[in-house]
């Protein structure tokens, strides 16, 4: 897929021929599309993306069968049916896309486009946190049975800000009729243009030849890729990975906390062991305003807002001796600072003795939901405070990993506008 046959010392971001919904055979391209897997927390989730159309690109990335087996089957038995109906069309040559999600005041652009994922590669794309092995081996059955990328990882570079190389590309793009142009019921609106000329995929080409990028969503998607690369032998399509690329110097990301959800840990349960360990009061209601005091709290201290029964219990302030005993000290000092590092060392670890699986923790992104979620359950919420991402930069940079879901970058991309097949 590299055309110079030339290695690229940065990232090398490829052409691919995008496989997409024929518009005419769906009802609507926003009615096949899907948040990220990993996204779907809704009660209702599967069952409302699954009713929004019969081919909602849902039934590929989360099949439901009874065994993993049969459910990665299913979704290639699903693959292929869908290609033999023409539902889903490889486009006639391999292009990079133009990505631009927009809501209100937020804009995002980027490039969509098969990374490759070389050796040196590991030391090019930058993950900033640690990753669940039973996630990596489902997503790697799935996509060995599939053939296929589903849906793109992002990846986060910062130029330098001018309106040159793959921005000037982007921007040229823009201002042409897109490929595809739809809205999503959470009210994003998503274009998409291919570029195919040689000379604009030369003029990216070496802007990104020596650019490092930061994975800001979806690391179990790249050790995926890293484990079914090393599976392979070289010179296959297996080599490289569906990817997202944004430039956040000139559309930067936002950066939000990731919530836990502790199914078996009655909030009355997890308020009397952190007392006497950390400052814990009662703040008022509604959410929106508990979170505002999670906020100011969390610029002095490591701070959590603790709910399950309509009540907000700001936890922080925790004791400089509780953290010298939990806290690993073989770190860097930022990485001992995280309120990730001192959620999961200390209170998971030592205070609540919680194991971190998913029988007793869920990892949740909407606020809300995760509070409605443990109020029905009889569960504790720790609702989180989202880290700058130039501390989640900086650690990457040391190669020093945060403990896992610590931060939620967005806005992510819609899955089902454009998919990779490794057999196109």
């Amino acid at each position: 897929m590299n055309t110079t046959g030339q290695r690229a010392e940065g990232l090398n971001l490829t052409p691919f021929r995008g496989l997409r919904y024929d518009s005419d055979r769906v009802g609507s391209l926003a009615a096949v599309t899907s948040p990220p897997y990993d996204v779907v927390v809704r009660p209702d989730g599967l069952h409302h993306l699954e009713s929004a159309d019969p081919h909602n690109i849902v039934r590929l990335i989360l099949p439901q069968a009874a065994a993993p087996e049969a459910r990665h089957e299913q979704a290639a038995d699903t693959l292929r049916s869908w290609l033999d109906e023409g539902i889903l069309v490889p486009d006639a040559e391999p292009a990079l896309y133009v990505y631009e999600q927009r809501n209100g005041d937020l804009l995002q652009r980027g490039l969509i486009g098969a990374l490759e994922l070389s050796e040196a590669a590991e030391g090019i794309v930058l993950p900033h946190e640690d990753v669940m092995p039973h996630i990596v081996e489902d997503r790697a059955d799935l996509m060995r049975a599939a053939g296929a990328n589903f849906e793109p990882l992002l990846l986060s570079y910062r130029s330098e800000g001018t309106r040159t190389g793959a921005t000037a590309v982007i921007e040229r793009a823009v201002e042409r009729t897109p490929l595809l142009s739809t809205t999503t019921e959470d009210g994003f609106s998503h274009r998409l243009w291919s570029v195919t000329d040689p000379a604009e995929l030369a003029e990216i080409r070496e802007d990104l030849s020596s650019r490092q990028a930061l994975i800001a969503d979806g690391h179990h998607r790249w050790a995926t890729y890293l484990r079914l690369r090393a599976e392979h032998p070289r010179g296959t399509p297996w080599d490289y990975g569906l990817v997202l690329l944004v430039d956040t110097a000139r559309y930067p990301l936002r950066v939000r906390a990731i919530h836990r959800l502790l199914h078996q840990l009655p909030l009355s349960d997890a308020l009397a062991a952190v007392r006497g360990s950390f400052r814990v009061r009662q703040v008022e209601g509604p959410l929106s305003r508990a979170m505002e005091a999670l906020a100011s709290a969390a610029t002095e201290s490591n701070a959590f807002l603790l709910t399950g029964d309509s009540t907000y219990h700001l936890v922080d302030r925790p004791s400089p001796e509780l953290l010298a005993r939990t806290v690993p000290a073989d770190r860097p000092e930022a990485w001992q600072r995280l309120d990730a590092t001192v959620l999961h060392a200390t209170l998971l670890d030592h205070v609540w003795r919680i194991p971190d699986d998913p029988a007793h923790i869920a990892y949740i992104h909407d606020t809300v939901a995760t509070v409605a979620k443990a109020e029905r359950d009889g569960g504790t919420a720790v609702l989180m405070h989202p880290v700058r991402e130039e501390v989640v930069r900086e650690l990457a940079r040391e190669g020093v990993t945060m403990p896992r879901k610590s931060t939620s970058f967005g806005p992510k991309p819609a899955t089902g506008l454009v998919l990779r097949s490794l057999a196109h």
